[in-house]
């Protein structure tokens, strides 16, 4: 299935649960060297405040040394950074992972072209953990 797009977000179907998925995503950071910053756990949040919502978590994470340059050459891409995965499951139990597309960011704040490869290791990791 192709990822879909909106407003320079991707968002691609996930064959785990949410749980899973965000497991998944905590050892290909923690194999690639990149840290994972934190987690929101936006659904148990909501629980705390006695709202529902299905299961949806945040993960922030990054490496200074890729994302180091990029706001050296573009210092409001600070904004965006780190990185996200926003991974969640919708009121028919399908759970996606969404970020940032890369192209996006680099739209949104004039990041040359050669350095905006040390963001696009987001779409990887991404399509590892969904699949």
């Amino acid at each position: 299935m192709a990822p879909d797009t909106d407003n320079g977000i991707i968002s691609i179907p996930s064959r785990h649960s949410v749980d899973a998925t965000v497991e998944k995503l905590k050892s290909i950071l923690q194999a690639k060297g990149i840290a994972l910053f934190a987690i929101i756990d936006h659904s148990g949040e909501a629980e705390k405040a006695r709202m529902h919502m299905p299961n949806t978590k945040l993960l922030i994470f990054g490496n200074p040394k890729a994302g180091t340059p990029v706001m050296l050459a573009s210092p409001g891409i600070a904004i965006d950074l780190p990185l996200k995965f926003l991974v969640a499951e919708d009121a028919a139990g399908k759970v996606t992972v969404s970020y940032n597309s890369p192209r996006y960011l680099q739209q949104r704040h004039n990041v040359p072209a050669d350095i905006m490869k040390n963001l696009a290791v987001i779409e990887v990791l991404a399509t590892a953990a969904a699949s």
